[in-house]
C-alpha cells in the first residue's frame, strides 16, 4: 500500500467530513503533517498529526467504509507514528469517541484528561472541538 504526504486541503476536508471527523480548525497548514492512502484525487483513508516538539495530537484517522478491515488504517497510524519518530516527537496523544479499541490494539492506553502537556490541552480539538467524553489516550514512541 502507498502512502503520501500532503494530500489536498478540499480532499482532507470532504473525507473527514465524509466520516463525521472535526474539520473547524484545520488550515492548509495543516496539511504540512497528513498522509493519506490511495489516489490523490481519491484518497481512501487519512491520519493527521499535530506536533508540539516532543509531543503530538493525532488526529483525523479514518478508512473509507468499503476499505476497512483490511488494515489500511494500522498502515497509515504505523507511519504516523514513524514520522513523529522522525520529527523528535517521544509521546503521541489522540482524543476518539469511537475508536478505542482499535488504538488499544496499537498500543495506546488511557491517560486523564488532567495529565495533557499544556501542548495537547492548549490544542482547538482538546479544548473544545472533542467532547469531554472522549477517551483520551497516549502512546509512548521511544
Amino acid at each position: 500500500m502507498n502512502i503520501s504526504s500532503r494530500p489536498s486541503f478540499s480532499t482532507t476536508l470532504a473525507l473527514l467530513q465524509s466520516a463525521g471527523l472535526p474539520t473547524v480548525d484545520l488550515t492548509t497548514e495543516h496539511c504540512e503533517h497528513f498522509f493519506f492512502s490511495g489516489s490523490a484525487h481519491d484518497p481512501s483513508g487519512i491520519v493527521g498529526l499535530e506536533l508540539y516538539g516532543d509531543v503530538a495530537l493525532l488526529r483525523s484517522l479514518v478508512v473509507m467504509p468499503g476499505r476497512r478491515g483490511a488494515g489500511e488504517g494500522s498502515v497509515l497510524l504505523r507511519h504516523a507514528e514513524e514520522h513523529a519518530r522522525v520529527k523528535g516527537v517521544r509521546t503521541l496523544y489522540l482524543l476518539t469517541t469511537t475508536a478505542e479499541q482499535f488504538f488499544a490494539r496499537h498500543g495506546y492506553s488511557h491517560a486523564p484528561r488532567e495529565s495533557a502537556p499544556e501542548a495537547i490541552r492548549a490544542t482547538r480539538e482538546f479544548s473544545g472541538i472533542c467532547p469531554a467524553s472522549s477517551a483520551f489516550m497516549k502512546r509512548e514512541l521511544q
